[in-house]
């Protein structure tokens, strides 16, 4: 992920910083400040400040043309997949010293084809169906209470690859606070953003969102 990645998905995960960015309430300086560690412990090397600064400098100022960006169809030709019954395993790097991730997704494949495997600084994550045999794979770590995150459920949105995806997930998130609905979390890939989302909530977030498709189709 780059800088400006990072940045989008950290205020993008704060509420409270999306609202105060949108409004144009935050010193940009002083939010670099805040989220520098967290940038750095994501990406894994040391982040120069100013680069920081820039990449939320950009960040706002896509919500002075939000509606310029509306106009071009953030979610235009995009599909989307929902999946409840989701679990968010994440195990630190201390403690794939006693299972190692590779046989951990070699076991999945044995169960099911439907996972997601992200790697940050300091931890591994899993987001995988829910179903038997899945949890017995962790036997062997302690604090198994603290691995597993239950009840959620993943929208994945794949857009086209000559769209661009930069605005993609502060627009959904929008759409989705707008409409009462939080997100759990969001993670990018090369070709698919995922959405994390309380199961309850999930099914009337897919419908939102398919209709804003349908609508700019």
């Amino acid at each position: 992920m780059s800088v400006p990645e990072v940045v989008r998905e950290i205020i993008t995960r704060n509420r409270s910083i999306f609202d105060c960015m949108k409004m144009d309430l935050i010193n940009y300086t002083a939010l670099a400040v805040k989220i520098q560690p967290d940038v750095q412990k994501i990406l894994g090397n040391p982040v120069n400040l100013n680069t920081i600064v820039v990449a939320i400098k950009r960040y706002a100022d896509s919500f002075v043309v939000k509606d310029e960006v509306e106009e071009k169809a953030v979610l235009k030709n995009a599909r989307l997949a929902l999946t409840d019954g989701i679990i968010d395993i994440k195990f630190s790097r201390t403690d794939s010293q006693r299972i190692d991730p590779l046989t951990i997704l070699d076991k999945f494949s044995k169960i099911t084809s439907n996972y997601d495997f992200f790697r940050s600084s300091d931890s591994f994550r899993f987001l995988i169906e829910d179903v038997e045999g899945i949890r017995r794979i962790f036997d062997s770590l302690p604090n198994q209470e603290d691995i597993f995150n239950t009840g959620l459920a993943k929208i994945r949105i794949s857009i086209p690859a000559e769209q661009n995806k930069s605005d993609v997930v502060s627009y959904v998130a929008e759409v989705l606070h707008d409409n009462g609905i939080e997100l759990v979390n969001a993670f990018f890939s090369q070709e698919n953003i995922i959405l994390i989302l309380n199961e309850k909530d999930a099914s009337r977030a897919y419908d939102i969102l398919h209709s804003d498709i349908i609508r700019t189709a």
